[in-house]
Parts: C-alpha cells; sequence; structure tokens
C-alpha cells in the first residue's frame, strides 16, 4: 500500500529482457534506505519487488501482465521515474490509498498554463472514467492527485509547483502515456452498485459517493 506522495525521482540505469519479462535497475537514494529483498517499491504507480540492491541502485522485475497494463515497457536507460516505498502504520498519510496496482493507462492530451500551476488533460478508456469523479482522487503515474474535471474520455488534474518540481510529469510531453489508478474506494463503491439490484446513480449521490 502507497500513499502517492512521490519520496525521489530515480534514473532508470539498465533494462534487462527476460522470459516475457524485464528487469529494471534504478538508480536511487532515499528509496533505499530501509529496504530489504522482498520489500515493495511503487515505481511510476506501479507496485514492484526488490530482487536485488547497492549502496545507489535498486532492481525489480516486470512481469508480462504488468508489462502488457502499464507503460513500464516503453521506458528507456536515463528516464526518469516516481519512487515510493510501501506505506508504514508510522507514515503520514499526506495523499490517499494507492494500491500499486494500475488499472490502465492513459495518453496527455494537452498541457495548459494555470496561474502558478499546470493543468494536464488526461484521455482515457471510459471503462476507467465510470470510477473517476470530480474532486475525488487518482493517481497518475504514482502520483496522488485531485481530479478538476471528468468527462467519458478525459479528465482534468493540476499540478502546483511543488509536484511539477519533485515528481516526472512535466517531463513527459503531449502524446505521451501515464499510468492511471483510479481511487480504491470509489471501485468497491462501483463495483457494490453494479451488484445491488436498484441502486441507481442518483441514490450514491443522495447518499453521498
Amino acid at each position: 500500500m502507497f500513499t502517492g506522495i512521490i519520496e525521489e525521482m530515480g534514473t532508470l540505469k539498465q533494462t534487462t529482457p527476460g522470459d516475457a519479462s524485464v528487469h529494471l535497475t534504478m538508480g536511487a537514494r532515499k528509496v533505499l534506505e530501509g529496504t530489504a529483498l522482498g520489500d515493495s517499491i511503487a515505481t511510476n504507480g506501479v507496485c514492484l519487488t526488490v530482487v536485488s540492491k547497492t549502496e545507489d541502485s535498486v532492481t525489480v522485475d516486470v512481469m508480462h501482465e504488468t508489462l502488457k497494463n502499464t507503460n513500464l515497457g516503453t521506458l528507456k536507460v536515463g528516464d526518469s521515474l516516481n519512487l515510493e516505498r510501501a506505506l508504514t502504520p508510522s507514515s503520514r498519510m499526506g495523499g490517499h490509498f494507492v494500491s500499486g496496482h494500475v488499472d490502465g493507462t492513459g495518453i496527455i492530451q494537452d498541457i495548459q498554463d494555470d496561474g502558478i500551476a499546470k493543468r494536464l488533460f488526461i484521455g482515457v478508456d471510459e471503462s476507467l472514467t465510470e470510477a473517476i469523479i470530480n474532486k475525488g482522487s487518482i493517481a497518475v503515474d504514482g502520483i496522488s492527485l485531485t481530479v478538476y474535471g471528468v468527462s467519458k474520455t478525459h479528465f482534468e488534474i493540476s499540478l502546483i509547483p511543488h509536484t511539477q518540481d519533485v515528481t516526472t510529469l512535466l517531463k513527459k510531453k503531449i502524446g505521451d502515456s501515464v499510468n492511471i489508478e483510479t481511487d480504491m474506494i470509489g471501485k468497491y463503491v462501483l463495483k457494490m452498485s453494479n451488484a445491488q439490484t436498484g441502486v441507481t446513480d442518483d441514490d450514491l449521490k443522495k447518499w453521498g459517493y
């Protein structure tokens, strides 16, 4: 479990193809503190297991299913990565509950100036927007963000200067892909509402969902 508050921007140092998989070796410092083999590190929002480490790098395995459903297979040596260690019981909960199990990818459609902020428009499949609500939480490449607008085909987020500085999003260009994880609570509510006979969207709004 993660918070979506990025601890460090790492750098991809090496990719080693395996059998329908790939090993990623990432340069890092902060996320190595207290990290042991078998621990989880969110990499661009994807929960991955540490298989080896050195003083300044960590290696994780990426399986076929993960390559199919995320943008990790498009990474190149030298790319920057959003990194976060798993949540501990004593951690501050500054973002929202992020599982690291990516729901799919989106495409950056536009980047606009918005005062001191940058507003990003991200195109996604309608199957994802069903679980996205205005002013709700969403993880984009592992970053906990607030949704500022949503339609059937896209949603909008706004990046404050701090987020611009300490994450990789503004290193992306229009047309680049990002990993999307919709809010965990929203997914459970959607699942239950689909299974409950007679529960409508209006009912959910009335009950505060």
